[in-house]
């Protein structure tokens, strides 16, 4: 392991061992400071967080743009305070943590017993949003995590999603769709973030007027499973809790070949993600490029 990745996962432990044991109120004035810190100094990732929002408000004066950003940063250093912090929460704090709309889609989706699909984009606290899914709804999920350099930080988010209740199945090495198409079929839920994939095999989308790709795997499952596929955003507000919503299902086109189903329901679920995201441009976390005509043609990813 070289340096930059034993320091990487020292300041990761550092975090989940420390923070958690802080106050409430000490951790969110550290989430803001830290995040305020990080916007003045208008490093690579503030930047492109501020050209991300630059189409998702287009128009947006450069004061609204950093206006923006800054309730952006603190939205993200929120979700990592709160990361931190999860493992050490009361089963009653977490029941209490999330109001979701329109959850009757998702019970009710279960209650068939085909499985569902929930897609989210990265918004507000997916972390939280799982460990409430189990918690509170008593539904056991699958998901998937992409390998993180250096593999003992992969290890270490593996454990904290497995401590919050959730199976977590490595992104590389080919057995996830299969392993998640089984629990589908055994009328099980799946969880996926889809709202980037620069992959060869990802899904070309209109998303805020311009083409990115996001990832065929939710729809994929709908299609061969027979699955529910439900669309789902967050967000935060004033209060301590967090929102969300469960949107209607994306159907299973009736005709075309495999690819053009595909295509037709991960636009779907584009447009369901810009919804949400166009409701609360701050709390999405999108400090990369996504967009194809951001990207650097030589290297064809961030």
């Amino acid at each position: 392991m070289s340096a930059q990745d034993r320091l990487t996962d020292a300041l990761y432990g550092l975090g989940w061992s420390a923070v958690k044991k802080l106050p409430e109120p000490v951790a969110a004035r550290l989430g803001r400071t830290v995040a305020d810190l990080a916007w003045k100094q208008r490093g690579k990732g503030v930047q492109r967080l501020e050209s991300n929002y630059a189409r998702v408000v287009p128009g947006a004066s450069p004061e609204r743009l950093a206006e923006l950003s800054r309730a952006g940063m603190r939205s993200y250093l929120r979700y990592w305070m709160e990361s931190f912090r999860l493992p050490s929460w009361t089963r009653e704090e977490i029941r209490d943590g999330l109001d979701i709309k329109d959850l009757h889609r998702l019970t009710e989706g279960m209650a068939a017993g085909k499985g569902v699909v929930l897609a989210l984009p990265h918004l507000a606290n997916w972390d939280l949003a799982g460990a409430w899914v189990t918690t509170k709804l008593g539904i056991p999920f699958t998901t998937v995590a992409e390998r993180l350099k250096p593999e003992t930080l992969y290890d270490r988010f593996v454990a904290y999603r497995e401590g919050l209740g959730m199976e977590v199945l490595p992104h590389s090495g080919g057995t996830a769709f299969g392993t998640l198409a089984r629990r589908l079929r055994d009328g099980g839920l799946v969880c996926l973030v889809a709202d980037r994939d620069l992959s060869a095999s990802g899904v070309e989308v209109d998303f805020f007027g311009d083409t990115a790709r996001m990832p065929a795997g939710p729809a994929l499952l709908a299609q061969q499973t027979g699955a529910l596929l439900l669309p789902v955003t967050l967000w935060y507000d004033d209060s301590p809790l967090m929102r969300g919503r469960v949107h209607p299902p994306v159907e299973v086109p009736e005709s075309g070949t495999r690819a053009e189903k595909t295509s037709v329901m991960t636009q779907a679920l584009a447009d369901a993600f810009a919804t949400g995201i166009a409701d609360h441009p701050e709390d999405w976390h999108m400090l990369q490029r996504l967009w194809l005509a951001d990207l650097d043609p030589a290297k064809g990813s961030t």
